[in-house]
């Protein structure tokens, strides 16, 4: 008779799940978002989600054949990692960025470390980020129905009123799974079977609730708050990001803390942040503590006794004591930065707003010349108030109208107009510049307040050479030629050579505030 042990390393008791089982159900869970994003948005939808989904594995399958490792491509994780990153993308990104974002996805963050259940941080929001760190003016781009617009989260930012319904049906300008009430579907059935913990995405949800209350400005107010909360990815970040098995904490307590820091760092950023995508930073930052939380915030084992253990052990310090020197450096530094860089906004921030001010008053003197001073528009103020920050017209792209005065002579006549308008289809960001108008129609010049192009290319729009074509010239629209093509046509305008996108921007702001002059102001005369 054998007698011999089978001794076998832990865990002793195992569950009938498998990985392959758990990224089935999530996957399932994801295809409402799915389909009602590519119901709305279109077959490019469907194309940077496939491309997404196929990169991801082939990335994963390409590594393992290399590394001669077993094919952990077929677990599904890497569907997962593709299609999380599809769902927050801009259905109008080029496709070559999604194939891009999840092969760093799965190479650098996942594989590179050891592989699923090796990785510090979600890598399906690593490669979001690392898109929209390389290339943020195509991620910033969204669309609905061909057509180029502000998302829900941009005007919110920008004190404007959003539909909430448009944003919680998924309807509205914005990332491909966008749809709250898809996304909700699908991240209760998993808390529902217990796949994700509802200690993560619903502390998630509430602490981003009460900073947004506390610090937002409007109090608890429910629209506000709903407008927030249906918007910037929060919904997908609470239940399919934060919730990775891999980059969230094991205890419930220590699950809790981590959920309410997402959350609360999520809320700051929204209200002290400039860009609506800070929610995915404040879910790595999240991952980022996972060690030292799942270290000092441990399940209490059976029988266990905390004086007893730390006699056995023969540790005698404090939790304050066995935290690590450096960490505490590196946690002073960055308070002490982050204190003294929000002090030194805040104390700059009124003198900024000065210097700005001076420079458009600037601009519009040499746009206008003539004029002495410059009062605006009752009339005019209200059509640019009536636009709710979405961007003028529909043939100039995203072009934004500012600001419109009247410029007057020292005995109180309109000697002509300026119109400040923003493009945010520059080469490298936004391009803002003012449009003068004389009395008798003509356009009196340009003049930028903000371009940041390439230099030596795109930054050659500043050049007098170029700026010079629309002075003097009274047509209604510009047209842009290629690089000496226009032949001096009354309306032509030479593009700066290497730099057709920027030239592009600047005629297309140029042809709005035009439009704006003639359609709003010359009717408030």
């Amino acid at each position: 008779m054998n007698t011999a042990l089978n001794l076998s390393s832990s865990p002793h008791v195992r569950d009938r799940w498998s990985t392959s089982y758990i990224m089935r159900c999530v996957v399932l869970s994801l295809l409402p978002a799915s389909i009602v994003g590519v119901a709305v948005n279109g077959l490019h939808a469907l194309w940077i989600i496939l491309s997404c989904v196929l990169s991801a594995v082939a990335a994963e399958f390409v590594f393992d054949k290399l590394a001669r490792k077993g094919d952990t491509w077929k677990d599904g994780s890497a569907v997962v990692t593709g299609l999380l990153l599809a769902l927050s993308l801009s259905p109008s990104v080029p496709l070559y960025l999604p194939p891009l974002g999840s092969v760093f996805a799965i190479i650098v963050v996942k594989c590179c470390f050891g592989g699923l259940g090796k990785n510090f941080i979600n890598p399906a929001l690593a490669g979001r980020c690392f898109l929209l760190i390389s290339f943020g003016h195509a991620m910033s781009t969204f669309q609905v129905d061909g057509v180029t617009t502000a998302t829900p989260m941009a005007l919110l930012l920008s004190g404007k009123a959003v539909n909430i319904s448009q944003m919680f049906l998924g309807t509205a300008s914005g990332v491909i799974g966008g749809s709250v009430l898809a996304l909700l579907v699908g991240g209760l059935a998993l808390w529902a079977f217990d796949i994700i913990h509802g200690q993560i995405c619903f502390s998630v949800l509430g602490g981003f609730t009460l900073c947004m209350a506390l610090l937002g400005g409007q109090g608890f107010d429910p629209k506000f708050l709903l407008a927030h909360l249906c918007g910037g990815g929060v919904v997908m970040g609470a239940f399919f990001m934060a919730t990775d098995y891999v980059t969230s904490p094991v205890s419930r307590l220590g699950q809790t803390i981590y959920g309410l820091l997402i959350g609360g760092l999520g809320g700051l950023f929204r209200v002290y942040g400039g860009t609506a995508d800070s929610f995915s930073y404040s879910i790595i930052i999240g991952n980022l503590f996972v060690p030292l939380i799942d270290t000092y915030i441990i399940s209490k084992p059976f029988a266990y006794r905390r004086r007893a253990q730390r006699l056995l052990s023969g540790d005698r310090r404090s939790v304050f004591q066995r935290i690590p020197r450096p960490v505490m450096v590196l946690t002073a530094i960055a308070l002490i930065a982050g204190v003294a860089l929000s002090g030194v906004y805040v104390m700059t921030k009124g003198t900024i707003d000065e210097q700005q001010r001076a420079a458009n008053a600037a601009s519009y003197r040499v746009v206008c010349p003539e004029a002495d001073s410059f009062i605006s528009i009752t009339s005019v103020d209200q059509a640019i108030e009536d636009l709710n920050g979405q961007p003028y017209g529909t043939g100039y792209g995203r072009v934004y109208i500012r600001e419109a005065m009247r410029g007057l002579s020292p005995d109180g006549g309109t000697v002509g107009h300026v119109v400040r308008v923003t493009s945010a289809d520059g080469f490298d960001g936004d391009i803002t510049l003012v449009v003068g108008v004389s009395s008798e129609g003509m356009v009196n010049g340009i003049s930028y307040t903000e371009i940041n192009e390439t230099p030596g290319m795109g930054m050659r729009c500043t050049e007098p050479d170029f700026m010079s074509q629309f002075e003097g010239k009274a047509a209604d629209q510009f047209v842009l030629y290629k690089a000496s093509a226009s032949n001096n046509s009354p309306d032509g305008i030479d593009a700066v050579s290497g730099a057709s996108i920027t030239s592009g921007a600047v005629v297309n702001a140029v042809n709005a505030a035009l439009d704006f002059y003639h359609s709003v102001i010359e009717e408030a005369k």
